[in-house]
Protein backbone atom coordinates (compact mmCIF):
# COMPACT_ATOMS: atom_id res chain seq x y z
CA UNK A 1 0.00 0.00 0.00
CA UNK A 2 1.46 3.24 -0.75
CA UNK A 3 1.82 6.31 1.72
CA UNK A 4 -0.35 8.87 2.02
CA UNK A 5 -0.59 12.33 3.97
CA UNK A 6 -2.81 12.63 6.46
CA UNK A 7 -4.79 15.70 4.46
CA UNK A 8 -5.00 13.37 0.85
CA UNK A 9 -6.62 10.81 3.06
CA UNK A 10 -8.99 13.29 4.85
CA UNK A 11 -10.97 14.65 2.21
CA UNK A 12 -10.40 11.27 0.47
CA UNK A 13 -12.38 9.70 3.37
CA UNK A 14 -15.14 12.81 3.65
CA UNK A 15 -15.64 12.16 0.02
CA UNK A 16 -15.96 8.49 0.16
CA UNK A 17 -18.46 9.05 3.32
CA UNK A 18 -20.88 11.55 0.93
CA UNK A 19 -19.75 14.38 3.12
CA UNK A 20 -20.25 17.52 0.45
CA UNK A 21 -19.98 20.28 2.53
CA UNK A 22 -17.25 21.53 5.21
CA UNK A 23 -18.37 24.33 7.64
CA UNK A 24 -15.26 26.35 9.46
CA UNK A 25 -13.59 29.47 10.43
CA UNK A 26 -9.69 29.44 10.11
CA UNK A 27 -7.50 27.72 10.28
CA UNK A 28 -8.15 24.35 10.72
CA UNK A 29 -6.55 21.36 8.54
CA UNK A 30 -5.82 24.21 5.61
CA UNK A 31 -4.04 21.09 3.29
CA UNK A 32 -6.53 19.21 3.65
CA UNK A 33 -9.16 22.28 2.75
CA UNK A 34 -6.57 23.09 -0.09
CA UNK A 35 -6.90 19.51 -1.48
CA UNK A 36 -10.55 19.90 -1.80
CA UNK A 37 -10.03 21.41 -5.12
CA UNK A 38 -10.29 18.32 -6.64
CA UNK A 39 -12.97 16.82 -4.98
CA UNK A 40 -16.87 17.70 -4.65
CA UNK A 41 -16.67 19.32 -1.30
CA UNK A 42 -17.81 22.80 -1.11
CA UNK A 43 -15.99 24.76 1.52
CA UNK A 44 -18.02 27.50 3.79
CA UNK A 45 -15.94 29.47 5.82
CA UNK A 46 -18.21 31.51 8.56
CA UNK A 47 -18.04 34.42 10.82
CA UNK A 48 -17.87 32.20 13.65
CA UNK A 49 -17.32 28.77 15.28
CA UNK A 50 -20.49 28.86 16.52
CA UNK A 51 -22.44 29.65 13.55
CA UNK A 52 -20.21 26.90 12.09
CA UNK A 53 -21.23 24.28 13.88
CA UNK A 54 -24.59 25.39 13.74
CA UNK A 55 -24.52 25.03 9.38
CA UNK A 56 -23.40 21.59 10.00
CA UNK A 57 -25.97 20.97 12.43
CA UNK A 58 -28.81 22.22 9.95
CA UNK A 59 -27.21 20.14 6.99
CA UNK A 60 -27.22 16.87 9.09
CA UNK A 61 -30.72 17.70 10.15
CA UNK A 62 -31.84 18.23 6.95
CA UNK A 63 -30.06 15.31 5.19
CA UNK A 64 -30.32 12.76 7.99
CA UNK A 65 -26.32 12.68 6.76
CA UNK A 66 -23.44 13.61 9.03
CA UNK A 67 -22.44 17.06 8.95
CA UNK A 68 -18.55 18.58 9.44
CA UNK A 69 -17.31 21.59 11.15
CA UNK A 70 -14.26 22.78 12.45
CA UNK A 71 -11.75 24.85 13.99
CA UNK A 72 -7.88 25.51 15.73
CA UNK A 73 -7.61 25.29 18.84
CA UNK A 74 -8.90 28.93 19.98
CA UNK A 75 -11.68 28.49 18.80
CA UNK A 76 -12.72 25.17 19.98
CA UNK A 77 -14.46 25.91 22.80
CA UNK A 78 -16.52 28.41 20.53
CA UNK A 79 -17.63 25.46 18.17
CA UNK A 80 -18.21 22.96 21.12
CA UNK A 81 -20.98 25.92 22.09
CA UNK A 82 -22.38 25.12 19.12
CA UNK A 83 -22.43 21.54 19.57
CA UNK A 84 -25.10 21.80 22.32
CA UNK A 85 -28.22 21.91 20.37
CA UNK A 86 -26.84 18.88 18.18
CA UNK A 87 -26.61 16.87 21.45
CA UNK A 88 -29.80 17.82 22.24
CA UNK A 89 -31.73 17.25 19.42
CA UNK A 90 -29.40 14.44 18.46
CA UNK A 91 -28.00 15.61 15.16
CA UNK A 92 -25.27 13.23 13.42
CA UNK A 93 -22.60 16.50 13.88
CA UNK A 94 -18.60 15.68 13.52
CA UNK A 95 -16.36 18.38 14.60
CA UNK A 96 -12.54 18.19 13.08
CA UNK A 97 -11.25 20.70 15.85
CA UNK A 98 -6.93 21.51 16.70
CA UNK A 99 -5.11 20.11 19.73
CA UNK A 100 -1.85 20.66 21.64
CA UNK A 101 1.59 19.97 20.58
CA UNK A 102 3.28 17.46 23.12
CA UNK A 103 6.58 19.24 24.04
CA UNK A 104 4.82 22.75 24.76
CA UNK A 105 2.03 21.60 27.04
CA UNK A 106 2.39 23.47 30.58
CA UNK A 107 4.72 26.05 29.03
CA UNK A 108 1.77 28.84 28.43
CA UNK A 109 2.00 28.56 24.78
CA UNK A 110 -0.06 31.29 23.36
CA UNK A 111 -3.61 30.82 22.86
CA UNK A 112 -3.28 27.19 24.19
CA UNK A 113 -5.50 25.73 26.61
CA UNK A 114 -6.44 22.12 27.13
CA UNK A 115 -9.92 22.24 25.38
CA UNK A 116 -10.54 18.44 25.29
CA UNK A 117 -12.47 18.12 28.19
CA UNK A 118 -15.02 20.87 27.13
CA UNK A 119 -16.39 18.51 24.45
CA UNK A 120 -16.97 15.70 27.10
CA UNK A 121 -20.74 16.83 27.85
CA UNK A 122 -21.63 17.94 23.99
CA UNK A 123 -20.99 14.91 22.27
CA UNK A 124 -21.69 10.90 22.31
CA UNK A 125 -18.07 9.85 21.62
CA UNK A 126 -14.86 12.83 22.06
CA UNK A 127 -11.63 11.36 20.37
CA UNK A 128 -8.38 12.63 20.25
CA UNK A 129 -6.27 11.88 17.13
CA UNK A 130 -2.15 11.95 17.95
CA UNK A 131 -0.57 9.46 15.65
CA UNK A 132 -1.38 10.03 11.49
CA UNK A 133 -2.05 6.46 11.45
CA UNK A 134 -4.59 6.70 13.61
CA UNK A 135 -6.73 9.41 11.43
CA UNK A 136 -8.80 5.89 9.40
CA UNK A 137 -9.70 4.12 12.44
CA UNK A 138 -10.92 6.94 14.44
CA UNK A 139 -12.59 9.03 12.07
CA UNK A 140 -14.14 5.39 11.11
CA UNK A 141 -15.56 5.59 14.64
CA UNK A 142 -16.73 9.16 14.66
CA UNK A 143 -19.11 7.99 11.63
CA UNK A 144 -20.15 4.75 13.45
CA UNK A 145 -21.11 6.84 16.91
CA UNK A 146 -23.10 9.95 15.19
CA UNK A 147 -25.12 7.66 13.23
CA UNK A 148 -25.74 4.44 14.93
CA UNK A 149 -28.58 3.88 17.70
CA UNK A 150 -29.60 7.56 18.84
CA UNK A 151 -27.80 9.77 16.62
CA UNK A 152 -24.97 12.57 17.97
CA UNK A 153 -22.15 14.53 17.34
CA UNK A 154 -18.89 13.32 17.93
CA UNK A 155 -15.27 15.50 18.19
CA UNK A 156 -12.20 14.55 16.97
CA UNK A 157 -9.19 16.50 18.76
CA UNK A 158 -5.80 16.46 15.73
CA UNK A 159 -2.99 16.57 17.01
CA UNK A 160 -1.24 20.17 16.76
CA UNK A 161 -3.36 23.72 17.05
CA UNK A 162 -4.23 23.93 13.57
CA UNK A 163 -4.65 19.92 13.06
CA UNK A 164 -0.93 20.04 12.04
CA UNK A 165 -1.09 15.74 11.76
CA UNK A 166 -2.42 16.07 8.38
CA UNK A 167 0.99 16.86 7.26
CA UNK A 168 2.44 13.44 8.40
CA UNK A 169 2.38 10.76 5.71
CA UNK A 170 1.84 6.88 6.48
CA UNK A 171 0.20 3.99 4.84
CA UNK A 172 -3.87 4.80 5.37
CA UNK A 173 -6.00 2.28 4.00
CA UNK A 174 -9.35 3.74 2.72
CA UNK A 175 -12.25 1.36 4.58
CA UNK A 176 -15.90 3.32 4.24
CA UNK A 177 -18.80 1.58 5.92
CA UNK A 178 -21.59 2.53 3.84
CA UNK A 179 -24.16 1.99 7.19
CA UNK A 180 -22.86 5.10 8.76
CA UNK A 181 -22.97 7.29 5.63
CA UNK A 182 -26.58 8.35 7.14
CA UNK A 183 -28.88 7.61 9.52
CA UNK A 184 -30.54 5.56 11.33
CA UNK A 185 -27.51 3.49 10.03
CA UNK A 186 -29.59 0.26 11.52
CA UNK A 187 -33.36 -0.78 11.96
CA UNK A 188 -33.27 -3.24 15.06
CA UNK A 189 -36.60 -5.03 15.19
CA UNK A 190 -38.70 -5.49 18.28
CA UNK A 191 -39.69 -8.39 20.39
CA UNK A 192 -42.89 -9.43 18.36
CA UNK A 193 -44.34 -10.37 21.89
CA UNK A 194 -43.99 -6.85 23.49
CA UNK A 195 -45.60 -5.63 19.90
CA UNK A 196 -49.08 -7.68 20.70
CA UNK A 197 -49.15 -6.25 24.12
CA UNK A 198 -48.85 -2.84 22.91
CA UNK A 199 -51.67 -4.30 20.48
CA UNK A 200 -53.71 -5.48 23.41
CA UNK A 201 -53.82 -2.27 25.44
CA UNK A 202 -53.97 0.22 22.94
CA UNK A 203 -57.22 -1.92 22.18
CA UNK A 204 -58.02 -2.19 26.20
CA UNK A 205 -57.87 1.78 26.07
CA UNK A 206 -60.94 4.18 25.68
CA UNK A 207 -59.69 7.23 24.82
CA UNK A 208 -55.72 6.13 23.82
CA UNK A 209 -53.62 9.03 21.81
CA UNK A 210 -50.00 8.58 19.80
CA UNK A 211 -47.81 10.98 19.96
CA UNK A 212 -45.07 11.16 17.64
CA UNK A 213 -41.42 12.43 18.70
CA UNK A 214 -38.26 13.40 16.36
CA UNK A 215 -37.04 9.76 16.49
CA UNK A 216 -40.25 9.19 14.17
CA UNK A 217 -38.90 11.92 11.66
CA UNK A 218 -35.69 10.55 11.93
CA UNK A 219 -36.63 7.18 10.82
CA UNK A 220 -38.76 8.17 8.16
CA UNK A 221 -41.81 6.58 9.75
CA UNK A 222 -44.24 9.00 8.95
CA UNK A 223 -46.35 7.26 6.44
CA UNK A 224 -46.46 4.00 9.46
CA UNK A 225 -47.87 6.64 11.92
CA UNK A 226 -50.53 7.93 9.97
CA UNK A 227 -51.45 4.04 8.88
CA UNK A 228 -51.54 2.90 12.76
CA UNK A 229 -53.82 6.01 13.92
CA UNK A 230 -55.67 5.70 10.66
CA UNK A 231 -56.60 2.19 11.18
CA UNK A 232 -56.97 1.85 15.19
CA UNK A 233 -59.09 5.38 14.78
CA UNK A 234 -56.99 6.95 17.45
CA UNK A 235 -55.63 11.07 17.49
CA UNK A 236 -52.02 11.82 16.82
CA UNK A 237 -50.13 14.70 18.04
CA UNK A 238 -46.40 15.17 17.33
CA UNK A 239 -43.21 17.36 18.78
CA UNK A 240 -41.97 20.14 16.94
CA UNK A 241 -39.26 17.38 15.87
CA UNK A 242 -42.33 15.46 13.86
CA UNK A 243 -44.49 18.14 13.24
CA UNK A 244 -44.28 17.51 9.46
CA UNK A 245 -44.89 14.06 9.42
CA UNK A 246 -48.89 14.41 9.43
CA UNK A 247 -51.14 17.07 7.78
CA UNK A 248 -52.63 19.88 9.84
CA UNK A 249 -56.10 19.38 8.40
CA UNK A 250 -55.89 15.29 8.78
CA UNK A 251 -59.07 14.90 11.14
CA UNK A 252 -57.48 12.40 13.76
CA UNK A 253 -54.31 15.19 14.23
CA UNK A 254 -55.02 17.54 17.36
CA UNK A 255 -51.16 19.73 17.39
CA UNK A 256 -48.43 19.95 19.07
CA UNK A 257 -48.47 19.51 22.95
CA UNK A 258 -46.62 20.43 25.88
CA UNK A 259 -44.84 23.28 26.47
CA UNK A 260 -45.08 24.84 22.62
CA UNK A 261 -48.76 23.58 22.28
CA UNK A 262 -52.17 24.73 21.03
CA UNK A 263 -54.48 24.84 23.89
CA UNK A 264 -56.40 21.94 22.57
CA UNK A 265 -53.60 19.74 22.39
CA UNK A 266 -52.87 19.76 26.18
CA UNK A 267 -56.82 19.67 26.82
CA UNK A 268 -56.81 15.93 24.34
CA UNK A 269 -53.11 14.83 26.67
CA UNK A 270 -55.16 15.40 29.92
CA UNK A 271 -58.20 13.68 29.13
CA UNK A 272 -56.45 10.46 27.41
CA UNK A 273 -56.11 7.24 29.06
CA UNK A 274 -53.09 6.04 27.54
CA UNK A 275 -50.63 7.37 25.60
CA UNK A 276 -48.31 5.42 22.58
CA UNK A 277 -45.19 7.80 22.41
CA UNK A 278 -42.91 6.74 19.65
CA UNK A 279 -39.73 7.83 18.98
CA UNK A 280 -40.02 10.32 21.89
CA UNK A 281 -37.65 10.10 24.99
CA UNK A 282 -40.76 12.40 27.10
CA UNK A 283 -38.52 14.82 27.85
CA UNK A 284 -39.63 18.24 29.72
CA UNK A 285 -40.83 20.80 26.59
CA UNK A 286 -43.08 17.72 24.94
CA UNK A 287 -44.85 17.12 28.20
CA UNK A 288 -44.77 20.40 29.70
CA UNK A 289 -42.30 19.35 32.62
CA UNK A 290 -44.21 16.03 32.65
CA UNK A 291 -47.64 17.78 33.39
CA UNK A 292 -49.12 16.73 29.78
CA UNK A 293 -49.96 14.06 30.19
CA UNK A 294 -50.29 13.72 33.84
CA UNK A 295 -49.02 10.77 35.94
CA UNK A 296 -50.48 7.91 36.60
CA UNK A 297 -51.46 7.87 33.45
CA UNK A 298 -50.45 4.12 31.32
CA UNK A 299 -47.95 4.86 28.47
CA UNK A 300 -46.16 2.31 26.03
CA UNK A 301 -42.94 3.64 24.72
CA UNK A 302 -41.58 2.69 21.16
CA UNK A 303 -37.79 3.93 20.70
CA UNK A 304 -34.06 2.66 19.61
CA UNK A 305 -32.31 3.50 23.05
CA UNK A 306 -33.31 1.38 25.71
CA UNK A 307 -31.89 3.89 28.41
CA UNK A 308 -35.34 6.04 27.39
CA UNK A 309 -37.73 3.77 27.50
CA UNK A 310 -39.42 4.73 31.57
CA UNK A 311 -37.25 7.51 31.87
CA UNK A 312 -40.14 9.70 33.01
CA UNK A 313 -42.84 7.39 32.95
CA UNK A 314 -43.59 4.32 34.23
CA UNK A 315 -44.46 2.44 31.08
CA UNK A 316 -46.98 -0.82 30.95
CA UNK A 317 -45.05 -1.89 27.58
CA UNK A 318 -41.25 -0.65 26.60
CA UNK A 319 -40.83 -1.54 23.03
CA UNK A 320 -37.07 -1.15 21.97
CA UNK A 321 -36.85 -1.12 18.04
CA UNK A 322 -36.70 0.90 14.83
CA UNK A 323 -39.79 3.36 14.59
CA UNK A 324 -40.45 2.54 11.20
CA UNK A 325 -40.46 -1.09 11.85
CA UNK A 326 -41.96 -0.91 15.04
CA UNK A 327 -44.48 0.58 13.71
CA UNK A 328 -45.00 -1.56 10.69
CA UNK A 329 -45.08 -4.59 12.77
CA UNK A 330 -47.45 -3.40 15.21
CA UNK A 331 -49.91 -2.05 11.99
CA UNK A 332 -49.74 -5.95 11.04
CA UNK A 333 -50.91 -6.73 14.74
CA UNK A 334 -53.97 -4.86 15.28
CA UNK A 335 -57.57 -5.70 13.63
CA UNK A 336 -59.14 -2.35 12.67
CA UNK A 337 -61.38 -0.37 14.92
CA UNK A 338 -64.24 2.46 14.06
CA UNK A 339 -64.43 6.07 14.92
CA UNK A 340 -65.73 6.73 18.18
CA UNK A 341 -67.07 9.19 20.64
CA UNK A 342 -63.42 9.70 21.84
CA UNK A 343 -62.61 10.82 18.17
CA UNK A 344 -65.53 13.31 18.02
CA UNK A 345 -64.83 14.88 21.38
CA UNK A 346 -61.07 15.31 19.89
CA UNK A 347 -61.91 17.03 16.42
CA UNK A 348 -64.85 19.37 18.75
CA UNK A 349 -61.60 20.05 20.85
CA UNK A 350 -59.50 21.20 17.96
CA UNK A 351 -62.43 22.56 16.34
CA UNK A 352 -63.47 25.30 18.91
CA UNK A 353 -59.63 26.02 19.26
CA UNK A 354 -59.57 26.85 15.87
CA UNK A 355 -62.62 29.18 16.42
CA UNK A 356 -61.24 30.74 19.04
CA UNK A 357 -57.87 31.88 16.93
CA UNK A 358 -59.73 32.65 13.98
CA UNK A 359 -59.97 36.23 14.68
CA UNK A 360 -56.02 36.79 14.98
CA UNK A 361 -55.80 34.65 12.05
CA UNK A 362 -57.76 36.90 9.45
CA UNK A 363 -56.65 40.54 11.58
CA UNK A 364 -55.97 43.24 9.00
CA UNK A 365 -54.05 45.17 12.15
CA UNK A 366 -51.14 46.78 11.33
CA UNK A 367 -48.34 46.17 12.98
CA UNK A 368 -49.09 42.67 11.90
CA UNK A 369 -50.09 40.02 14.47
CA UNK A 370 -47.78 37.06 14.39
CA UNK A 371 -51.00 35.11 13.64
CA UNK A 372 -51.97 36.54 10.89
CA UNK A 373 -48.41 36.15 9.63
CA UNK A 374 -48.49 32.08 9.68
CA UNK A 375 -51.78 32.35 8.02
CA UNK A 376 -50.43 33.53 5.09
CA UNK A 377 -47.12 31.75 5.15
CA UNK A 378 -49.20 28.48 5.66
CA UNK A 379 -50.82 29.46 2.25
CA UNK A 380 -47.85 30.39 0.09
CA UNK A 381 -45.11 28.26 1.25
CA UNK A 382 -44.60 25.80 -1.43
CA UNK A 383 -45.35 22.35 -0.85
CA UNK A 384 -42.06 20.60 -0.84
CA UNK A 385 -40.63 23.52 1.57
CA UNK A 386 -37.55 22.53 3.89
CA UNK A 387 -38.98 25.12 6.84
CA UNK A 388 -36.18 25.79 9.35
CA UNK A 389 -37.40 27.91 13.05
CA UNK A 390 -35.82 29.69 15.55
CA UNK A 391 -36.75 28.43 19.00
CA UNK A 392 -39.03 30.79 21.17
CA UNK A 393 -41.34 32.83 19.93
CA UNK A 394 -40.64 31.32 16.55
CA UNK A 395 -41.02 28.27 17.01
CA UNK A 396 -44.43 28.87 19.59
CA UNK A 397 -46.01 31.05 16.75
CA UNK A 398 -45.42 27.87 14.02
CA UNK A 399 -46.31 24.74 16.27
CA UNK A 400 -49.58 26.65 17.29
CA UNK A 401 -50.55 28.61 14.06
CA UNK A 402 -48.85 27.24 11.10
CA UNK A 403 -51.00 24.96 9.26
CA UNK A 404 -49.13 23.15 6.25
CA UNK A 405 -51.62 20.28 4.78
CA UNK A 406 -49.62 18.39 3.05
CA UNK A 407 -47.07 15.46 3.52
CA UNK A 408 -44.10 16.83 1.20
CA UNK A 409 -42.78 19.79 3.35
CA UNK A 410 -40.46 19.15 6.18
CA UNK A 411 -39.73 20.98 9.11
CA UNK A 412 -36.54 20.99 11.88
CA UNK A 413 -35.96 23.30 14.67
CA UNK A 414 -33.80 23.64 17.69
CA UNK A 415 -34.08 22.22 20.84
CA UNK A 416 -33.36 25.66 22.79
CA UNK A 417 -30.42 27.56 21.26
CA UNK A 418 -31.97 31.01 20.18
CA UNK A 419 -30.11 32.31 16.97
CA UNK A 420 -29.34 28.29 15.69
CA UNK A 421 -32.26 28.96 12.99
CA UNK A 422 -30.37 31.10 10.14
CA UNK A 423 -27.24 29.58 10.02
CA UNK A 424 -28.69 26.32 10.29
CA UNK A 425 -30.84 26.96 7.23
CA UNK A 426 -27.68 28.03 5.10
CA UNK A 427 -26.08 24.50 5.99
CA UNK A 428 -29.27 22.24 5.35
CA UNK A 429 -29.57 24.83 1.80
CA UNK A 430 -25.77 23.25 1.32
CA UNK A 431 -27.05 20.17 1.80
CA UNK A 432 -30.24 20.16 -0.17
CA UNK A 433 -29.52 22.85 -3.10
CA UNK A 434 -32.47 21.85 -5.46
CA UNK A 435 -35.08 22.29 -2.47
CA UNK A 436 -36.71 25.19 -1.32
CA UNK A 437 -35.34 26.00 2.09
CA UNK A 438 -36.99 28.96 4.14
CA UNK A 439 -35.77 30.10 7.65
CA UNK A 440 -38.44 31.80 9.89
CA UNK A 441 -37.19 33.75 12.93
CA UNK A 442 -37.61 36.46 15.22
CA UNK A 443 -35.04 39.46 15.26
CA UNK A 444 -33.68 38.35 18.78
CA UNK A 445 -32.55 35.29 16.91
CA UNK A 446 -31.62 36.79 13.96
CA UNK A 447 -29.19 39.44 15.72
CA UNK A 448 -27.02 36.55 17.23
CA UNK A 449 -25.43 35.59 13.80
CA UNK A 450 -26.74 37.91 10.94
CA UNK A 451 -23.56 38.34 10.07
CA UNK A 452 -23.69 34.57 7.99
CA UNK A 453 -25.60 36.71 5.85
CA UNK A 454 -22.49 37.85 4.37
CA UNK A 455 -21.39 34.26 4.34
CA UNK A 456 -24.38 33.33 2.16
CA UNK A 457 -23.85 35.86 -0.02
CA UNK A 458 -20.16 35.07 -0.74
CA UNK A 459 -20.63 31.11 -1.06
CA UNK A 460 -23.75 31.70 -3.23
CA UNK A 461 -26.25 29.97 -0.65
CA UNK A 462 -29.86 31.05 -1.65
CA UNK A 463 -31.60 30.72 1.40
CA UNK A 464 -34.48 32.35 2.38
CA UNK A 465 -34.87 34.26 5.74
CA UNK A 466 -38.34 35.36 6.96
CA UNK A 467 -37.48 37.82 10.23
CA UNK A 468 -40.25 38.24 12.51
CA UNK A 469 -39.58 42.12 13.36
CA UNK A 470 -40.98 43.66 16.51
CA UNK A 471 -37.68 45.61 17.62
CA UNK A 472 -37.73 43.29 20.74
CA UNK A 473 -37.20 40.00 22.81
CA UNK A 474 -40.70 40.06 23.79
CA UNK A 475 -40.98 36.27 24.52
CA UNK A 476 -39.09 38.01 27.66
CA UNK A 477 -42.04 40.08 28.24
CA UNK A 478 -44.16 37.46 30.64
CA UNK A 479 -40.70 36.71 32.56
CA UNK A 480 -40.10 40.00 33.31
CA UNK A 481 -43.80 41.18 34.28
CA UNK A 482 -43.58 38.35 36.90
CA UNK A 483 -39.83 39.63 38.35
CA UNK A 484 -41.76 42.90 38.71
CA UNK A 485 -45.05 41.38 40.32
CA UNK A 486 -47.03 42.48 37.91
CA UNK A 487 -46.32 46.04 38.40
CA UNK A 488 -43.19 47.08 35.57
CA UNK A 489 -41.48 50.18 36.30
CA UNK A 490 -40.94 52.59 33.45
CA UNK A 491 -37.48 51.28 32.65
CA UNK A 492 -38.53 47.59 32.33
CA UNK A 493 -37.73 47.83 28.64
CA UNK A 494 -34.16 47.98 29.37
CA UNK A 495 -34.45 44.15 29.62
CA UNK A 496 -36.25 43.26 26.30
CA UNK A 497 -36.51 46.04 23.81
CA UNK A 498 -34.29 47.01 21.01
CA UNK A 499 -33.66 50.14 18.76
CA UNK A 500 -35.63 50.02 15.64
CA UNK A 501 -33.28 49.05 12.68
CA UNK A 502 -34.46 48.89 9.39
CA UNK A 503 -32.66 44.89 8.80
CA UNK A 504 -33.39 44.94 5.21
CA UNK A 505 -30.69 47.98 4.41
CA UNK A 506 -28.37 45.75 5.86
CA UNK A 507 -29.44 42.87 4.19
CA UNK A 508 -29.33 44.88 0.65
CA UNK A 509 -25.67 46.22 2.23
CA UNK A 510 -24.17 42.84 2.63
CA UNK A 511 -25.37 42.15 -1.34
CA UNK A 512 -28.37 39.98 -0.25
CA UNK A 513 -32.21 40.75 -1.70
CA UNK A 514 -33.66 42.45 1.37
CA UNK A 515 -37.45 42.78 1.13
CA UNK A 516 -39.93 44.74 4.00
CA UNK A 517 -43.43 43.84 4.76
CA UNK A 518 -45.80 45.31 6.60
CA UNK A 519 -49.11 44.35 5.52
CA UNK A 520 -50.69 40.96 5.55
CA UNK A 521 -51.22 40.95 1.72
CA UNK A 522 -47.46 41.59 0.52
CA UNK A 523 -46.65 38.53 2.35
CA UNK A 524 -47.12 35.90 -0.66
CA UNK A 525 -45.31 38.52 -2.85
CA UNK A 526 -42.54 38.88 -0.95
CA UNK A 527 -41.90 35.37 -0.75
CA UNK A 528 -42.70 34.41 -4.60
CA UNK A 529 -40.12 37.30 -5.42
CA UNK A 530 -37.65 35.89 -2.81
CA UNK A 531 -37.81 31.88 -4.31
CA UNK A 532 -37.74 33.21 -7.77
CA UNK A 533 -34.41 35.73 -7.35
CA UNK A 534 -32.13 32.82 -6.80
CA UNK A 535 -29.86 34.76 -4.08
CA UNK A 536 -29.84 34.67 -0.34
CA UNK A 537 -32.88 36.86 0.48
CA UNK A 538 -34.47 38.08 3.60
CA UNK A 539 -38.11 39.05 4.45
CA UNK A 540 -38.51 41.76 7.14
CA UNK A 541 -42.17 41.29 8.79
CA UNK A 542 -42.92 44.30 10.91
CA UNK A 543 -44.81 42.49 13.56
CA UNK A 544 -46.87 44.31 16.78
CA UNK A 545 -44.68 44.18 19.62
CA UNK A 546 -47.45 43.84 22.05
CA UNK A 547 -48.35 40.10 20.12
CA UNK A 548 -47.26 37.61 22.92
CA UNK A 549 -47.40 34.25 22.18
CA UNK A 550 -50.24 32.22 24.40
CA UNK A 551 -49.02 30.05 27.57
CA UNK A 552 -49.00 26.43 27.80
CA UNK A 553 -51.92 25.19 30.03
CA UNK A 554 -52.21 22.28 31.44
CA UNK A 555 -56.40 22.70 31.30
Amino acid sequence: MPEKQGARYMVELLTAYGVTAFFFVPSILSRTLAQMDDFPIRRVMAHGEKAAAYMADGYARASLKPGVCGAQTVGAANLAAGLRDAYMSHSPVISLVGGRFGHSKHMLPYQEVDDYPIFVPLTKANLQVDEVGRIPDLMRQAFREATSGTPGPVNLQFWGNHGEIENDVADLDLIVEEHHMSVPAYRPRPDIELVKKAAERLRAAERPVILAGGGTRTSGAGKELIELAEKLSIPVATSTGAFSLVPDDHPLYFGVPGTYSRECSNKVMMRADLVLFVGSETGGQISHFWKVPPPGIEVIQIGIDANDLGRNYPNSVSVLGDAKVTLRALIDSVEAAGEGAWVLEVQKTVADWRAEVEPFRNSDAVPMRPERVMKELGDCLPEDVLLVCDTGHSAVWVSQQLWMKGTKWDFIRCSGSLGWGFPASLGAKCALPDRPVVCFTGDGGFWYHMQELETAVRCGIPSVTIVNNNNSMNQEYNVYMRAYDGKPSDSWGDMWHFTEVNLTRIAEGMGALGIRVEKPADIAPALAQALASGRPALIEVVTDIEAIAPRASVG
